[in-house]
């Protein structure tokens, strides 16, 4: 079993360490990550320019490698042969949770997609770690939840073209309500426009805004969380919307 561990946040990032470690438990591991932070970059490929790979040493002193690419290279590079055949891809653990519409915009995520879109199991985990959490952030828990999925993965399988995307409540493990498979829920945004001069008197902004909510709703990603479950959600990459389709069909073309 050969796994290829990613990330959005840089190769240096604790969540993708913590990752690793326990994910070695498990079989072969390769890291391969980005070289600085990608956090909500999306489904990002690389195609107008080269990419830079390179050797690096993680904090435990393993072997790892990073690239100058997006999330999304970081795992077409290995599967399209730059190392040994990969079985699964796991990316995390990302230090805040990815419900809801954040998926569209989640590099965490999107990495896991390019997995699945040519044709290997692709898993996201991601950590509900509280707001204005000052400090170090313990993933141990969400590393051992990236684990256990993983383990029923490789035993059980996916249905094909199915992206699995984990988010796990800031809990010790034995704290954890349990495991629920989840719907994507409803995101709340509360994004504002904060516009500045710069020393020459030029405008430019930043999209700032309040922390975002969620609409809690039983069995939702973001309900299961509020209830301490580990909510497991299956994606898919056909996002066409059957139901517009028979409403469409109906329109009369002039």
């Amino acid at each position: 079993m050969h796994i290829l561990v990613t990330n959005d946040d840089g190769v240096q990032a604790p969540g993708l360490l913590a990752l690793a470690q326990e994910i070695r438990k498990l079989g072969k591991v390769t890291v391969f990550a980005p070289d600085r932070n990608w956090s909500a970059s999306g489904h990002v490929k690389t195609l107008d320019r080269p990419l830079r790979v390179k050797e690096t040493t993680l904090a435990d002193g393993t072997a790892a490698f990073t690239s100058d690419g997006a999330p999304s290279d970081c795992v077409a590079l290995p599967l399209l042969g730059l190392t040994d055949p990969i079985d699964i891809v796991i990316s995390g653990i990302n230090p805040n949770a990815n419900i809801g519409h954040d998926i569209t915009y989640s590099g965490t995520v999107t990495a896991a997609m390019e997995a699945v879109i040519t044709g290997v199991k692709g898993i996201a985990v991601s950590l509900d770690s509280p707001d204005g959490h000052e400090g170090a952030l313990d993933y141990s828990t969400a590393a051992i939840v990236a684990r256990r999925v993983a383990e029923q993965v490789i035993a059980d399988g996916l249905p094909q073209g199915v992206v699995l995307n984990i988010n796990v409540p800031y809990l010790k493990e034995n704290e954890l309500t349990g495991y629920m498979i989840t719907r994507q829920g409803l995101r709340v945004y509360r994004d504002a426009l904060d516009s500045r001069l710069d020393p020459r008197g030029k405008p430019y902004y930043w999209i700032g805004g309040e922390v975002p909510t969620g609409v809690d709703e039983p069995g939702t990603d973001f309900g299961a969380l509020r209830a301490g479950y580990v909510s497991i959600t299956p994606l898919q990459l056909d996002l066409t919307n059957y139901k517009a389709m028979d409403v469409l069909k109906k329109w009369e073309w002039k």
